[in-house]
C-alpha cells in the first residue's frame, strides 16, 4: 500500500505502554501522523475476560475510526494483540499489526538461558508456550509474571521514582539464570533502565519495537522523511491518574493536552 498523502497510524493499549512502540515507529517514520489511543477505563488488559477485551477494543477503535481517517492501526498490546487480532482484522478494512514476545530473537543470541517477563496473562496464555515450544525448545526459558511492574511502568511516565530494591524482589527469579531478557509487555522497555541496572549488564534486554516499527515501514511503503514531522495527539477512555504529570512526560514525543474518547455505549 503507497500512501499518496501523508498516512496517519492508530497505536492503540490499555495504557501508557504503547509509547515504547510508537517511540520506535516515529524514530523511524517521524513524518506519519500519529494518533494514540488508550483504554485506561478497563486497564490493565490481563484482567479481562477475553469476550470483554474483544468487544471493548473492537468498540473502541471502531468508534475512533468514524471520526478520524487511519490507514493503519498498530495493537501496543500483547494482551490484545494475542486476544482480539482475528476480530479487529475481520472488520477493518485498513492493515493491523500486533506484537508478540520476541521469544525468536531471543533464542538466537541466548546461551544460558531466557526470561520472559510479561503480564500473568501473557505468561499462561497457550500462544506465548506455542512460540516457546516453536523457537526455544533447546534453551530453558524462566517465566515471569508481574501486574506490579506495569503499574510501575505507569507511574514512572508520571515521574515517579522506580524503587529499585523492589525491582530488585521481582526479578529476583531470574538473577543468575539467564542471559536474555524478553521485555514481554510493552510497558516494560519503559523500564529498561531499571531491569538493566537490576539484572546486570550481562543481560541482554530484548523486546519487539524495533520489529514492529520495521513492519509498519515496510506495510506503508515509506521512506523516513527527517525534515518533516506529522502531527501527534493522544486520547484516553477516561481520565488518567495524575493527568499533569503524564501529560508534562509525553510532551518530549510532541504529545499536548490528553484528549477524552469514551466507549460509546
Amino acid at each position: 500500500m503507497v500512501a499518496s498523502t501523508t498516512p496517519s497510524i492508530l497505536i492503540f493499549d490499555s495504557g501508557v505502554g504503547g509509547l515504547s512502540v510508537f517511540d520506535e515507529i516515529q524514530d523511524l517514520l517521524p513524518q506519519v501522523n500519529y494518533y494514540y489511543l488508550f483504554d485506561n477505563e478497563a486497564y490493565p488488559y490481563g484482567e479481562l475476560a477475553h469476550e470483554t477485551l474483544v468487544e471493548r477494543t473492537t468498540k473502541l477503535i471502531e468508534q475512533f475510526m468514524r471520526k478520524h481517517t487511519i490507514d493503519l492501526v498498530v495493537i501496543a498490546c500483547n494482551t490484545a494483540s494475542t486476544v482480539a487480532l482475528p476480530a479487529l482484522r475481520e472488520f477493518l478494512s485498513v492493515p493491523v499489526v500486533g506484537v508478540v514476545p520476541a521469544i525468536k530473537p531471543a533464542s538466537t543470541v541466548a546461551t544460558i538461558g531466557i526470561g520472559l517477563i510479561a503480564t500473568p496473562a501473557t505468561v499462561t496464555r497457550p500462544y506465548t508456550h506455542e512460540l516457546i515450544k516453536d523457537f526455544a525448545q533447546d534453551k530453558p526459558v524462566e517465566l515471569l509474571g508481574s501486574t506490579r511492574l506495569v503499574e510501575m511502568a505507569e507511574h514512572k511516565l508520571r515521574s515517579e521514582t522506580i524503587d529499585l530494591i523492589e525491582l530488585e524482589q521481582i526479578l529476583f527469579p531470574l538473577k543468575d539464570k539467564v542471559d536474555v531478557a524478553v521485555l514481554g509487555c510493552t510497558h516494560f522497555p519503559l523500564l529498561k533502565e531499571e531491569i538493566q541496572q537490576v539484572l546486570g549488564e550481562a543481560v541482554l534486554l530484548v523486546d519487539s519495537g524495533n520489529a514492529i516499527a520495521r513492519r509498519v515501514k515496510e506495510i506503508l511503503a515509506l521512506v523516513a522523511d527527517s525534515e518533516v514531522k506529522g502531527k501527534r495527539e493522544i486520547f484516553s477512555s477516561a481520565t488518567p491518574f495524575s493527568q499533569r504529570a503524564l501529560e508534562k512526560t509525553i510532551s518530549k514525543w510532541g504529545f499536548a493536552t490528553i484528549q477524552s474518547s469514551p466507549l460509546e455505549t
